[in-house]
């Protein structure tokens, strides 16, 4: 069989001839592979197309079958590949993929088999291989091409009902890579947060990879102009895979945006020339931790207590009081808060503020005002028991 990297897979490969492939494999081959070919030739004889696809898929998982993959592909798949599940062939066929170092011709390897699938009767197999041949030109350079070809996945999919998690996992993550690519902030945070969401952090992602999403999913939580709900990130597990490293203070520095503790953002401050693209938007940052403090500030208070003055708003948020103003416009316009606000007398009153997720701290301050308030309930209960009972 030729060098993999030399072959136009926009052909279609000789005719297979079985026990010729067979018998070179077996000479070709490292010796813990041979009982895979052998059982090869078995299952094809006897058109056991099922029990053949499981088998390769532990050949192509097996590390010494690296080398070899392609060629398996190529020359030995390809015969029969119509017959085979389309979904878990184009899963092979990605898996194959990533062992052809040239870009181009990884990408002609994935849209070759493009126009061989049934797209009518296998939508998710053709969702799948759409997202697999986007994310092989994003890492070819071409952004142009890979939003082409994820708007055509998205139209697919957004049709589709009870979709394999690999599916949906193989769409959001090349979503994600494309707009950390164009570094949109906010689309890559929703989408990697999708992407995780359908796979298993423990066994579908190595450690360095856990290490790299929670860290990109923390910058984007920082710098998207729309995020201001940490919520579903800071209960995510990927966090942990910040505990102990060099970012372990942005882990820190989520739950103190969270808090709403500008105290805590001065004192990490002094981090951020680690990371150079906090440092060149700090004044946005800080901008953030203001309007995630006065949240804070209106959060902590009652529902009969939340007209804040400016003065005591400028104190919170540690800002000149001319800045007050323009800061409750910017919290209202993004539909932080909900209220009204009085520019004469310099008051805001605050009906509503979006909800978000509590650390354990703010846990414990609304246990006490639940606490405070089952005491006043107390109190009306014995005041008006006695007339219940004269009336009764």
């Amino acid at each position: 069989m030729p060098p993999a990297q030399s072959v136009d897979y926009t052909q279609a490969p000789p005719k297979l001839v079985l026990d010729e492939f067979i018998t070179k494999a077996l000479t070709s081959t490292p010796p813990e592979l041979h009982p895979f070919f052998e059982a090869f030739g078995t299952l094809y004889t006897r058109k056991l197309w099922h029990q053949l696809t499981l088998k390769l898929y532990e050949f192509f998982d097996h590390p010494r079958s690296q080398p070899f993959r392609v060629d398996v592909f190529h020359y030995f798949v390809r015969d029969f590949e119509s017959k085979l599940n389309q979904q878990r062939l184009v899963e092979m066929a990605t898996k194959v993929s990533k062992e052809i170092d040239n870009p181009q011709a990884q990408l002609s390897f994935l849209t070759s088999l493009l126009s061989r699938i049934d797209t009518e009767k296998s939508k998710e197999a053709h969702v799948l291989l759409l997202a697999n041949i986007a994310h092989a030109k994003l890492l070819y350079g071409d952004l142009v091409g890979t939003k082409t070809d994820m708007d055509a996945a998205w139209k697919i999919l957004d049709q589709l009902d009870g979709v394999d998690n690999a599916v949906n996992a193989a769409y959001y993550r090349v979503a994600a890579d494309y707009y950390k690519a164009k570094a949109e902030y906010a689309p890559y945070y929703k989408h990697s947060l999708l992407y995780l969401a359908c796979v298993d952090v423990a066994s579908d992602l190595t450690r360095d990879e856990c290490l790299l999403r929670a860290h990109d999913l923390s910058i984007s939580a920082f710098l998207g102009d729309t995020i201001y709900n940490f919520g579903e990130l800071l209960m995510h597990p990927i966090l942990d895979a910040l505990d102990n490293t060099q970012y372990d203070w942005i882990k820190k520095l989520l739950f103190t945006f969270n808090e709403g503790n500008i105290g805590k953002f001065e004192a990490l401050a002094p981090l951020f020339p680690q990371e150079p693209i906090l440092e060149q938007n700090y004044p946005f940052l800080r901008q953030k931790i203001c309007l995630m403090a006065l949240i804070e500030s209106v959060f902590k208070r009652n529902a009969n207590d939340r007209t804040l003055s400016f003065q005591s708003i400028a104190e919170e948020t540690r800002l000149p009081l001319d800045e007050v103003e323009h800061l409750i416009m910017k919290a209202l316009s993004l539909k932080l808060i909900r209220g009204s606000m009085d520019q004469v007398d310099q008051k805001a009153h605050i009906t509503w503020v979006q909800p978000r997720v509590l650390s354990r701290g703010q846990i414990g301050e609304l246990a006490t005002r639940l606490g405070a308030w089952m005491e006043k309930l107390g109190d009306v209960e014995k005041r008006i028991a006695p007339e219940v009972s004269v009336s009764a």
